[in-house]
């Protein structure tokens, strides 16, 4: 997914797929530290990255309405 398609998605949606990414990370670990050599070793890292920019746009979604209120002083 790119920054785009992820900016899109409704937030419920968004922690679903972080959740589901998260359960295959640790299987995917798992295989790696018995000793399996993985299918594809870079999908690992694409996943890690993956996680990380989920995890920043779900931030930005909490921070924006905290920002956008307008204080008088």
């Amino acid at each position: 997914m790119k920054r785009k398609e992820i900016k899109s998605v409704p937030k419920g949606e968004l922690e679903n797929k972080l959740i589901e990414l998260k359960r295959e990370l640790m299987k995917q670990n798992a295989q790696i530290r018995i000793g399996t050599t993985p299918t594809n070793p870079g999908k690992v890292k694409q996943m890690k990255k993956l996680i990380a920019k989920i995890h920043t746009q779900l931030k930005k979604t909490e921070a924006k309405p905290a920002s956008s209120k307008n204080v008088e002083v």
